[in-house]
């Protein structure tokens, strides 16, 4: 459903502040109803971008009720609530969290099951206040349209929690054709209208539909065949993305069981919708993401959704990590299985730096933070990604991916909570894992080792004897240890355990150097991660245009490294948003004199360069920046494309550029 790559598409929220029309945090509050069906029949017109629409909700009350409340876009305006009686009701509007007050006009008892049906309409253009703040969830053109789940588009309770059964009737003009979730029905034509139906019989979150006009693309890849409605420029990706997504459907079989979707429907959104976003059996791309080239990262996140919250989801959104962290791991295993081990520690890496941006709040506690905010991603999908990393290497990969298939067909089409995991997972393992997920999921912060050891000889060879110390004193977790020697090396797992461990290693040939953690494999803190993630949160500030905040992260990191080519890029970069060119040249040149980590730096530096002489008239100069970065022969982010263009016409500042 949600995309941790959302977090590109220009949020303008960070941290749990609520933000003037944006859906607020979602308290784990105890739920008053069980929704268990819709029946939703909507009239959708793209030439006035509008819908009509009555909507049945059937659920059951779990306390004894007097009124009961449902979120709806504030867009759309109801015009009459009935119960099953076909009683009018009172209905009051809360414009500032999207909610609709129903009030019964006799008690609800608890546990009897009602009906109340809402009928209203409304224009969605896609330019209204989205729900949630800055990202469009719903449009409706004249040639295209998508409502999905987070717009509101029918009356929601219990938000990506409560899981439902639907009947879903979608009436367009004729020359439409309707996308939607579950069995579909031919379409019933009506003068120049055509009626598409969709029953979804199995509970989980249907409420998603797309219009499009004219025939998909059909590709045919390892036996699965994917629908793909792309447009314009992206349409000629349309047969790369189809075969993409066979292809990963084969391969995330293979690791969660039968996929509950095996052929797709792929379709394209519009800018400013989220990257990306997953429905049973439909993935939803926008034209950003679709891009010149297949964007596996997303995709592979989408496509694993289908296990991963169409299948099963969490109870509430404490337990979202489970959805969001293994949707975000699942693109790490692909890399893992295109590019190998080494791209997948890098990728492993690159989240534990974003996971640590957030650290005054556990995994359990992600319900505290915005959806779809920076910190909410952070938590729930990386920090969540890289604690399905550690359980994985603290059971073993057969184990891990043993119990990961048990749990999906154990819990499939129901929610799930963080101890059913756990519990499938021990189940597998025969041991106690509860240390790891009080640890990981329960508390929060990150241990910092230090590492200090002694050699001696013995008469067998040689003997490591040493502690492990770090600061959290509830800390237990296996932790690997690897030794170099003059022959071959050891290595051994050792069970690090409050603040300070002892181990002792012998060894035959003679240890020349002793790594604690060698692969990365545990989230930690260390001098060059406090470094990383002071940048990270400056990037997060930037996002939202608070560069005071930002430089004073940058300045964090350069507190612990002085020549932290990335810290002075991104500095200078800040300057350049701010016009400061003198600056901003200053701290490019000091980026080009530090450690060039990573490399593409220097180029960038210099077409950055190149650009604040042509803003101060400096053409010769500016000529000798670009003309230095060709020489780089550093293409990353499409840099020589951007020296031959600024070679043929110097940068104006009008055109707003930035990497």
């Amino acid at each position: 459903m949600k995309s941790p790559n959302a977090k590109t598409t220009g949020i303008l929220v960070l941290g749990i502040l609520a933000a003037a029309g944006s859906g607020l945090a979602q308290d784990d509050k105890s739920p008053r109803i069980d929704v268990d069906s819709y029946t939703i029949d909507v009239q959708i017109n793209p030439d006035t971008q509008t819908l009509t629409a009555r909507a049945a909700v059937r659920f059951v009350p779990l306390e004894q009720l007097s009124d009961v409340s449902f979120e709806l876009n504030n867009a759309l305006t109801v015009s009459r609530v009935t119960d099953d009686k076909g009683q009018n009701l009172q209905s009051l509007r809360n414009q500032a969290d999207n909610t609709v007050r129903v009030v019964l006009p006799n008690a609800l008892p608890k546990g009897q099951p009602a009906v109340l049906t809402f009928n209203y309409d409304g224009r969605l253009t896609g330019s209204e206040d989205s729900p949630i703040y800055g990202i469009k969830f719903a449009a409706i053109q004249n040639d295209y349209a998508f409502l999905l789940y987070p717009s509101r588009w029918f009356p929601i309770s219990g938000y990506t929690a409560d899981r439902f059964t639907s009947k879903i009737n979608v009436t367009v003009p004729q020359g439409f054709s309707v996308i939607g979730s579950g069995i579909d029905s031919k379409p019933v034509a009506k003068g120049d209208l055509n009626t598409f139906s969709f029953d979804f019989i199995k509970p989980s979150f249907p409420g998603d539909i797309a219009i499009q006009k004219g025939p998909p693309v059909k590709n045919s890849t390892s036996g699965l065949t994917t629908a793909l409605w792309f447009r314009g420029a992206e349409s000629g990706m349309a047969n790369a993305y189809g075969a993409a997504t066979a292809e990963m459907m084969e391969y995330f079989t293979g690791l969660f069981g039968l996929a509950p979707y095996a052929n797709m429907n792929v379709i394209e959104m519009t800018g400013g919708a989220p990257n990306g976003y997953a429905a049973p059996g439909m993935i939803f791309l926008s034209p950003q993401a679709i891009g010149k080239e297949v964007n596996a990262s997303v995709l592979a996140n989408q496509v694993a959704r289908q296990w991963w919250e169409v299948q099963v989801s969490p109870v509430n959104r404490n337990h979202m990590w489970l959805e969001n962290g293994m949707a975000l791991y699942s693109e790490a295993l692909w890399t893992e299985k295109e590019k190998g081990a080494t791209a997948l520690e890098q990728r492993m890496k690159d989240l534990s730096v974003t996971a640590l941006t957030v650290d005054n709040v556990p995994l359990i506690q992600t319900a505290r933070l915005e959806d779809y905010s920076p910190e909410y991603w952070a938590l729930s999908a990386d920090k969540g990604a890289v604690v399905m990393g550690m359980l994985r290497s603290t059971m073993g990969d057969a184990k891990f991916f043993e119990a990961i298939k048990a749990f999906l067909q154990k819990y499939a089409w129901k929610s799930v909570t963080t101890e059913d995991f756990r519990k499938s997972c021990e189940a597998v393992t025969g041991g106690d894992l509860h240390y790891f997920f009080i640890q990981w999921v329960e508390s929060n912060g990150a241990p910092e080792f230090k590492l200090e050891y002694t050699i001696f000889r013995t008469q067998k060879g040689f003997r490591v004897q040493g502690k492990i110390s770090q600061d959290l004193d509830t800390f237990r977790m296996p932790v690997d240890l690897h030794i170099e020697t003059e022959g071959n090396p050891e290595d051994k797992r050792i069970e690090v355990m409050g603040t300070s461990s002892e181990f002792s290693v012998d060894t035959f040939g003679k240890p020349k150097k002793v790594t604690l953690d060698p692969d990365n494999k545990v989230l930690r803190m260390s001098p060059d991660m406090r470094v990383a993630v002071a940048i990270r949160r400056g990037e997060q500030f930037v996002q939202i245009s608070e560069f005071p905040e930002a430089l004073k992260e940058y300045q964090r990191a350069l507190d612990t490294q002085k020549n932290s080519s990335m810290a002075h890029y991104r500095v200078a970069e800040v300057f350049f948003l701010q016009h400061n060119y003198q600056a901003a040249a200053n701290e490019f040149r000091e980026a080009m004199n530090g450690d060039l980590k990573p490399k593409w730096i220097e180029v960038w530096s210099h077409i950055y360069l190149g650009k604040i002489f042509d803003i101060s008239g400096q053409m010769e100069r500016a000529v000798n920046e670009y003309t230095q970065a060709q020489r780089t022969r550093d293409n990353t982010q499409g840099a020589q494309d951007e020296v031959a263009k600024y070679l043929r016409q110097p940068f104006k500042t009008a055109s707003k550029e930035a990497v």
